[in-house]
C-alpha cells in the first residue's frame, strides 16, 4: 500500500482483490475501508479515525479526484477503485455467503430482492438491522454471536462514515472469519430508493459524481463537499513537502 495524505491506500485493483479473496480463503476477519474525500478529511482532523483506516486490511480509493492530487505531486497514474463497483463485483461473483448490516428494514427488504436476481442464493442469506445508538454501546460479543453463528465470508456494513469504520473496528476482535466492508450509501442505491441512485455513466467518467450526489442530497453532501475543500490546502501543502524531502534524501 502506499501512504499519501496520512492514509495507507491501494491503488492497485488487482491487488486489493488479492488481499479481501486471501483473507476469505484463510478465514481471516478484517475490515476494508471505501475512502472517499470525507473520509480523507475526518482522518486528517481526527487523529483516531485516522488510526481505524490504516488498521484496515486494505483501503480502496473511492475518490475521483484523490487520484488526480497524487497524480499531480508524484507524476503517477493513480485511479479510484470505486466502492459501487467493488460492492456488485463481489455480489456477481455467486460464490461468497454474504451478511448485509445496518440500514432499515424497508432498504434491506427491497436491496435482497433486488440482489437475489443476481445472485438466487441471496433470498437465503441475512439482512440485519441495527439499533439507533452511539457506536461505542453496541453489544459487540452479541452481534458478533450471530455473524459466527451464520459464517459468513463477507459482512457489509452501511452505517454512514465514520460510524461504519470505528464499528468495524470495534467487531473485529469478536469474529472467527468474515471481511467486513463499510460502503455507505452503496445498500440504497442497491435497493433503488426514490432520488438516491449512482450518477450516470458520463458524471463518473467526468469525476462528476460528486455533482450527481450533491443535487440527490444537498444538505449532506454540501457540508461534507465544504469540509473536504476545506481540509485540502493544508494536507496538499503537506504532501509537496514530504516529496521535496523525499528527493533531497
Amino acid at each position: 500500500m502506499n501512504k499519501h495524505f496520512n492514509i495507507n491506500y491501494e491503488f492497485d485493483n488487482q491487488k486489493v482483490d488479492e488481499i479481501i479473496i486471501e483473507h476469505i480463503d484463510n478465514n481471516k476477519p478484517g475490515y476494508v475501508c471505501s475512502l472517499d474525500g470525507n473520509n480523507l478529511a475526518i482522518a486528517n482532523t481526527n487523529p483516531d479515525h485516522l488510526r481505524i483506516l490504516n488498521e484496515a486490511i486494505v483501503n480502496n480509493c473511492d475518490s475521483s479526484w484523490v487520484p488526480v492530487f497524487i497524480n499531480y505531486i508524484y507524476g503517477t497514474n493513480y485511479k479510484n477503485y470505486c466502492g459501487t463497483d467493488l460492492f456488485i463485483k463481489y455480489i456477481e461473483k455467486r460464490k461468497y455467503r454474504h451478511f448485509f448490516l445496518g440500514s432499515t428494514n424497508e432498504i434491506l427488504t427491497q436491496l435482497q430482492i433486488n440482489l437475489s436476481k443476481i445472485d438466487p442464493n441471496i433470498k437465503n442469506m441475512r439482512f440485519e438491522t441495527l439499533p439507533f445508538r452511539n457506536v461505542e454501546d453496541f453489544d459487540y460479543r452479541y452481534i458478533a454471536s450471530i455473524i459466527n453463528s451464520d459464517a459468513p465470508d463477507i459482512i457489509w456494513v452501511s452505517l454512514g462514515a465514520p460510524k461504519q469504520e470505528k464499528f468495524m473496528n470495534l467487531l473485529k476482535p469478536h469474529l472467527k472469519k468474515g471481511v467486513m466492508f463499510g460502503f455507505g450509501a452503496i445498500f440504497n442505491v442497491y435497493a433503488e430508493i426514490p432520488g438516491l441512485k449512482r450518477a450516470p455513466a458520463f458524471m463518473v467518467k467526468l469525476k462528476l459524481e460528486w455533482l450527481f450526489r450533491l443535487f440527490q442530497e444537498p444538505k449532506k453532501q454540501f457540508k461534507r463537499a465544504t469540509f473536504f475543500i476545506s481540509i485540502m490546502p493544508r494536507i496538499l501543502k503537506e504532501e509537496i513537502k514530504i516529496k521535496k524531502n523525499e528527493a533531497t534524501s
